[in-house]
């Protein structure tokens, strides 16, 4: 069985409006919307958790009538950190299988790479997309600062995808601040992540400029 954990606790402050950014539309469509169809675009068997905090459900639900979206999900409890949101999430995933983990506000990840994911996962148990990383970098050493090698670094994005059985133990651990993501969750476990190549338009939409970003390549991009 595959699941995809979609993550949107966002209350859009970047953006600097009150309506959380994964509402927003792009195209006339929520970008939580779009996320939610890349998934089941690439497969229509994967089941889809959402996690949203209590106050927003009702939103959602309100939204989904209006523009009457009836894709099949199951929507579980937002927590205080993402890492809580997503052992929320977790609880609705059951053992064998696979579990990818997405941000809601990436709507543009291509099943492609979803597919990729899924399928490498399940022999290397944890598999992240990532992207190369085309400008300069520059270390930050006390008042000064020197160049080092892109070569060496990665922009990972999601979604990160697990052995479903492994992500429920590494979300057992004592939450700290240190867990950015799935990945360094389950490298607290001391298991490996493999790096596989993500896709350029799979931005994370937190700014207006993003935003604008997100409407050009909605413009672009083929219809789900």
């Amino acid at each position: 069985m595959e699941y995809a954990i979609i993550v949107a606790g966002g209350k859009g402050l970047r953006m600097g409006g009150d309506l959380p950014k994964q509402f927003l539309p792009i195209g006339g469509k929520p970008v939580l919307m779009r996320t939610l169809e890349a998934f089941y675009a690439y497969s229509p068997a994967v089941r889809i958790v959402l996690v949203l905090p209590r106050d927003q459900q009702a939103y959602w639900q309100a939204l989904c009538r209006s523009h009457g979206f009836t894709l099949p999900h199951e929507v579980a409890e937002g927590g205080e950190t993402r890492f809580h949101s997503v052992q929320n999430g977790l609880r609705l995933v059951e053992v064998p299988g696979l579990v990818a983990v997405h941000d809601g506000v990436r709507p543009f990840v291509s099943q492609e790479v979803i597919a990729r994911c899924f399928r490498l996962a399940a022999e290397k148990r944890a598999v992240v997309p990532a992207v190369a990383v085309v400008e300069t970098l520059r270390h930050i050493e006390g008042q000064g600062s020197r160049t080092v090698n892109r070569d060496a670094y990665k922009l990972v994005q999601t979604p990160q995808v697990f052995d479903a059985a492994l992500l429920k133990e590494a979300y057992t651990q004592p939450y700290t601040t240190a867990f950015t993501d799935d990945a360094s969750v389950v490298e607290a476990m001391g298991v490996p992540v493999y790096l596989t190549e993500g896709n350029r338009e799979n931005i994370k939409i937190t700014t207006p400029f993003d935003l604008k970003v997100a409407e050009a390549l909605a413009g672009t991009s083929c219809s789900i």
